[in-house]
């Protein structure tokens, strides 16, 4: 099974460029998935019968125990063939329907063959999140098929409303399913059913269940959907919506069934909703004029139906709605097909202007009427079959002590059927009949522009189809029998053309009649329809709903979204003191909490930087200059690292104190562009609320950092990373090693937000291309030479002005650049047993830089380090990245580290770990942040705001 799924998604990717080289023909190709899928399950009827079902278990994640479990079984079996042979005769069919300078057929192409493989996924799926992926693909798929002409408002409504429906259906599902795999403590969907669970839990489930069948299955209140998404091409309508797609809702139905088909909930909410579809769309049906329309609700009656059929508890019923699920997809499939054929040769769908198309395109009418005939249950088709076992059934447990659920099911169903007698003698006779004027006159043939037996083939196939399956009932009884036995009840069902006169026979005489008699009075019932009172359209109750739910979205984003920094923060901090704050506060005064023994300090010294945090913090907070909030936010963070140097954690130190100055340089960078205050006027008050929230804040997150650890169960996964740092990352520096090497994941993720943070920044400062030109000497000075240059403490001092420079400044820079430069080197290579690592030679590295600006301008950092940021970003991530792909090729985990030691003479015995090239990619990586923000924030900023520098002159310079 694993093959012929990986083997029609890879035609699904495959699809835009055999449309480019094949064009339409392609169809063909691509039609190989689903028609492989068909043979498949045909080639294992045998095994299926005898019980033996196929299966395939493939590892997928292993950590998580999550598997690919595929199972072919009895209803597995009968929606493979139906979703992979409709499926082949779709695609074959496009290849006729669309025209050869069609746009965008590729992606189309794509697409449906794409959506046939979530479907093949979905029908034998073994596993609940498994099956939900597959659901959850089948509806973007539909989506995008539905959408597809994406320059029409119908289409892209209807696409959106299909989309929002199923995926709401979708996530209460999967709560469903969830609630499913915990209760039984399996995931496998056969053993759930095998062994389903009660209670409580058994509830939620079937109502979660059945309100993803619902939504997908279109059944009321939400069948609108189906009817909406006609908007799309006929193919599309033909495959989703009569054969695959809803039918994923009633596969959903029929696969849980035998589970909960007794349970109370299940069978009134099974009543209620197919019994109601059902009656529902066959009587929206009988007032439509377009012939997709029809057909559209029509579909929605027939999958209440089915749906009515499958959810019940009887063996009977059972049988007979797996027989109407063959027939349906047979029938209804072919006769959308023909409505599309109908369109491409008259150009419309709309029944009023058709007019003798059975003479002008004799063998679409055969298919059609071949169809119709099914639809209606006649002798000797499939659905006569199906019909007549459905009657039977219901009659029998209705009068057998079925009481007043069976007797209102089988109400239902007669009085359903009979609009379905209407509804498709009206498509036959409004698609291919003369039409006559009110004076007796026969209308006009309506020309036929183009014709293709590629457009008339697959509805015929089909048509036919379901003529010889109702020829061979015993045959279908034997192969859908033992999925119907697994049902807890009723007596077993059988599958005839001629079972004698009884009961069911004269209510099919009933339903045919009462049906005849309903389009023979068209225009009387089509005028009874418009003065009879009617509830609310659920379609518009759905668009008023989401208009309403955006004028709420609109009324809460201005409320919310006020364009504030300091509101944004403050609702940030109010909501994360009063949740934790809640917690702890209700805990401790339950008695829940354990009071945590805390220790004021270990030495007095830390208690003097703790008062300088808090003096630091207060004055921040009650600042009106930018700058002095800046500074004081500064002061806290560097007492902050004394603080963590005291508690003997010297990385950590280090590591703040260099992110503290690059941060303090930056926003400093940042505030030249502001104004000097917060405010232009003295609020007071604001400051107090600011500092009561600080304070509120910071005492719900020290209590929360007390009380957390106490609430631990289970040893941490740390305290193993001493041993591993020095077994498997060859360092004593657990903290470096941990970045490289334990959780090495992690640090290609930060990195790479690193990266697009870098991005974002730039792209919203540079006003020229993202890039930006580095800014040279050369550009301002071409012809200087280096005997001019060699002798000066900065090499691009001169373009400053006389004022802003200061020699004690550049002195100094001359001094100590390349000094940073070999103790950022020296942290990088002594990272891994001694405090420092990639990341803090990064930020060695980047205030080296920062300081070489500050000291020289715009045109000093491009002499500094003339390359683009984004080389050095890339680079860092590439190496990083690629050393896990290096791993590999060793035999070993993916950015697992490799320890070599080497003997060199002199040298003697030098230890390197290959996680070295890892903690460059992360200094490259940080460098390039830093030399992107200095060039940002800083050159680039300095080149809007100012005139472009011109050099002193050369007398200047030498004097």
């Amino acid at each position: 099974m694993l093959p012929v799924l990986l083997l029609t998604f890879a035609l699904a990717l495959a699809a835009p460029a055999l449309v480019a080289r094949l064009g339409r023909q392609a169809f063909w190709v691509l039609s190989i998935g689903p028609a492989a899928a068909a043979a498949y399950a045909l080639a294992s009827t045998g095994r299926v019968q005898a019980g033996d079902f196929p299966v395939s278990s493939t590892p997928w994640v292993p950590g998580l125990d999550l598997s690919i479990d595929l199972r072919l079984d009895t209803l597995s079996w009968l929606m493979l063939v139906v979703v992979g042979g409709v499926g082949a005769l779709v695609l074959v069919y496009c290849s006729a329907y669309f025209s050869r300078d069609a746009e965008g057929t590729g992606r189309f192409a794509a697409v449906l063959t794409a959506f046939a493989g979530a479907m093949i996924g979905v029908v034998t799926a073994d596993d609940l999140l498994l099956l939900f992926i597959f659901w959850e693909l089948t509806t973007v798929f539909s989506y995008l098929l539905i959408g597809h002409y994406a320059d029409r408002k119908a289409s892209r409504r209807a696409a959106m409303q299909a989309i929002v429906i199923t995926t709401a259906g979708g996530l209460a599902m999967l709560v469903g399913l969830i609630v499913l795999g915990v209760a039984a403590d399996t995931w496998r969907i056969s053993e759930v059913v095998a062994n389903p669970p009660t209670g409580a839990p058994a509830v939620v489930a079937i109502v979660c269940l059945l309100a993803g069948a619902a939504t997908k299955a279109a059944l009321i209140p939400f069948h609108f959907w189906l009817p909406a998404a006609m908007a799309a091409p006929t193919p599309v309508s033909a495959y989703l919506h009569a054969a695959a797609m809803v039918k994923a809702g009633v596969y959903l139905v029929a696969r849980f069934a035998p589970a909960f088909a007794d349970a109370a909930v299940w069978r009134w909410l099974v009543l209620l909703l197919g019994g109601g579809t059902l009656l529902l769309g066959g009587y929206r049906a009988l007032r439509q004029h377009d012939l997709k329309l029809i057909l559209a609700f029509g579909t929605v009656s027939q999958l209440g139906l089915i749906v009515l059929l499958v959810g019940m508890e009887s063996r009977a019923l059972a049988l007979a709605g797996l027989a109407m699920l063959g027939a349906h997809a047979m029938f209804k499939g072919a006769l959308f097909l023909v409505a599309g054929a109908v369109d491409v040769a008259a150009g419309t769908r709309d029944m009023r202007k058709l007019s003798g198309l059975w003479r002008s395109m004799p063998v679409a009418a055969t298919a059609a009427a071949l169809a119709t005939a099914s639809m209606i249950g006649l002798p000797p088709f499939a659905g006569f079959v199906a019909k007549e076992a459905a009657l039977e059934g219901l009659w029998h447990d209705a009068t057998h002590g079925g009481g007043g659920y069976m007797a209102a099911a089988l109400v239902a169903v007669v009085a359903g059927s009979g609009l379905t007698v209407a509804y498709s003698l009206r498509f036959l006779w409004g698609a291919f009949a003369t039409k006559r004027a009110a004076d007796g006159a026969a209308h006009e043939p309506t020309p036929v522009h183009r014709r293709s037996w590629m457009l008339i083939l697959p509805p015929l196939t089909l048509g036919l189809l379901g003529l010889l399956a109702g020829l061979a009932p015993a045959m279908g009884e034997r192969l859908l029998g033992p999925y119907a036995d697994e049902y807890p009840a009723g007596e077993p069902g059988h599958l005839v053309l001629w079972a004698g006169l009884t009961p069911a026979l004269g209510l099919s005489a009933l339903v045919l009649a009462g049906g005849a008699v309903l389009f023979w009075q068209r225009q009387r019932v089509e005028r009874l329809q418009d003065r009879l009172w009617s509830p609310r359209a659920a379609d518009l109750v759905y668009r008023r709903t989401m208009r309403r739910l955006d004028d709420v979205a609109a009324d809460v984003t201005g409320a919310t979204q006020r364009g504030s920094l300091p509101v944004y923060l403050g609702i940030i901090l109010v909501v994360l003191a009063l949740a934790p704050g809640a917690v702890i506060a209700s805990g401790l005064l339950l008695g829940t909490t354990v009071e945590p023994a805390a220790v004021a300090w270990d030495q007095p010294a830390q208690a003097a930087v703790v008062v300088v945090v808090v003096i630091a913090a207060i004055l921040a907070t009650r600042a009106r200059r930018r700058l002095k909030a800046v500074v004081m936010v500064g002061v806290a963070g560097y007492a902050n690292a004394g603080l963590f140097l005291l508690h003997g954690a010297p990385d950590l130190a280090l590591t703040q104190v260099l992110t503290e100055t690059v941060t303090l340089v930056v926003l400093v960078l940042v505030l030249r562009r502001m104004p000097s205050y917060f405010s232009d006027r003295p609020l007071p008050a604001s400051r107090w609320v600011r500092l009561a929230l600080a304070v509120v804040t910071g005492a719900v997150m020290m209590a929360l950092t007390f009380t957390a650890p106490l609430a631990r169960v289970a040893d941490p996964i740390s305290v193993d990373f001493p041993d591993e740092a020095v077994e498997y990352g060859g360092g004593n520096n657990i903290v470096n090693v941990t970045l490289v090497d334990i959780r090495s994941w992690d640090t290609v993720g930060e990195i790479s937000v690193i990266l697009v943070a870098a991005t974002g920044v730039a792209s919203m400062v540079f006003l020229r291309q993202r890039s930006g030109e580095m800014l040279r000497l050369s550009q301002v000075d071409g012809d200087a030479s280096d005997e001019q240059t060699r002798d000066v403490w900065i090499v691009a001092g001169r373009t400053l002005d006389p004022e802003r420079r200061s020699v004690m400044f550049e002195v100094v820079t001359r001094l100590i650049f390349h000094a940073m430069v070999l103790v950022g080197l020296f942290l990088l290579f002594s990272g891994h047993n001694y405090p420092g690592g990639g990341f803090a030679a990064g930020l060695m590295v980047g205030i080296a830089l920062t300081v070489r600006y500050l000291a020289g301008g715009r045109y000093e950092l491009g002499e500094a380090l003339p390359l683009q940021p984004g080389l050095l970003l890339g680079t860092g991530l590439f190496l990083s990245a690629g050393v896990g792909l290096v791993a590999l090729l060793t035999g070993n985990e993916v950015l697992e580290s490799v320890i070599i030691d080497l003997h060199v003479p002199v040298l003697g015995t030098v230890h390197m770990v290959t996680s070295l090239f890892f903690d460059i990619g992360v200094m490259l990586v940080v460098i390039g942040l830093v030399l992107d923000l200095l060039r940002t924030l800083g050159a680039e900023i300095d080149r809007q705001s100012d005139t472009p520098s011109r050099p002193a002159a050369r007398t200047e310079v030498a004097s």
